[in-house]
């Protein structure tokens, strides 16, 4: 059995979707704070379960083999041994490019990081770049005005498809032989804020109005619901980032033997959350 933490957010909704499909009758066990058997598809077992409460989760790894781990909650080290204690013999934690880039900036990450390797479990490691579906941020102000805000406009990341991300980890979980791999993963080539706001008014079919706020607009609205050092390092990443940030990894390709998907494509596919 594979148990997928964060099972209904835009990553892990796609990986229990995938599991399920794959060959061999994975089973699957979904799990999220607020999750429900329509979350989920038909022989997905949904359980509540909340990372930041480790001892509440034995009932959900009990049984497994493997685990799907975000970074959320302040306890890694008691997750992973409730996990072990439950039987789990891997972990594929999806953490963040910034662990490796930042660390200061990003000291959540990397402490999952650092549980996941000290942990004894066979492990993996996902640092995620920036996702396309962070464009949600832009749902409402589109469907309402056909406006998008957003600071460094022609600062140009590797975002990458929430789907490709999910794809590389049911891949992953599968697959003994990625064991101690840490894997970056970005999508096709760098995209500005200001592509990714055409690419949505193409999809569309109408234009939409690109805006850039200043750093100061935009640490004041991150600020409201992220510590502090994460608005400073986010900022510093979108706006000043390092010939690192700005690579395109090969690893999505090494994994899944394609290329990831370009933004463009994810906008046609989410077209209608910004209807």
């Amino acid at each position: 059995m594979i148990v997928v933490t964060g099972a209904t957010g835009n990553v892990g909704r796609t990986l229990v979707r995938l599991l399920g499909e794959a060959e061999g009758q994975v089973s699957v066990t979904a799990v999220a704070r607020h999750i429900s058997d329509a979350d989920v598809p038909p022989g997905v077992r949904a359980l509540a379960g909340d990372l930041a409460e480790p001892d509440g989760l034995r009932g959900a790894f009990e049984g497994a083999q493997a685990l799907f781990l975000l970074v959320a909650g302040e306890r890694p080290y008691d997750i992973l041994d409730v996990a072990k204690s439950a039987g789990v013999r891997k972990v594929v934690l999806l953490s963040s490019q910034g662990a490796g880039t930042r660390p200061e900036a990003y000291a959540h990450p990397r402490q999952f990081e650092a549980a996941v390797r000290e942990s004894g479990l066979d492990w993996t490691i996902l640092r995620s770049g920036g996702l396309d579906s962070n464009a949600f941020a832009w749902a409402e102000s589109i469907r309402a005005r056909r406006t998008a805000a957003a600071p460094f406009g022609d600062v140009g990341l590797p975002f990458v498809d929430p789907d490709d991300v999910a794809a590389v980890a049911a891949a992953v979980l599968r697959d003994d032989t990625h064991a101690g791999a840490t894997y970056t993963l970005t999508g096709p080539a760098p995209t500005t804020p200001r592509a990714r706001t055409a690419a949505i008014a193409t999809a569309l079919g109408e234009p939409v109005t690109f805006t850039e706020q200043t750093r100061a607009e935009a640490h004041e609205l991150m600020a409201r619901f992220m510590p502090l050092p994460v608005v400073e390092g986010t900022l510093a990443l979108l706006g000043e980032p390092t010939a690192e940030e700005r690579r395109v990894s090969p690893d999505v390709e090494r994994v899944l033997g394609r290329a990831p998907g370009a933004f463009a494509a994810w906008a046609e596919r989410n077209v209608v959350a910004f209807r």
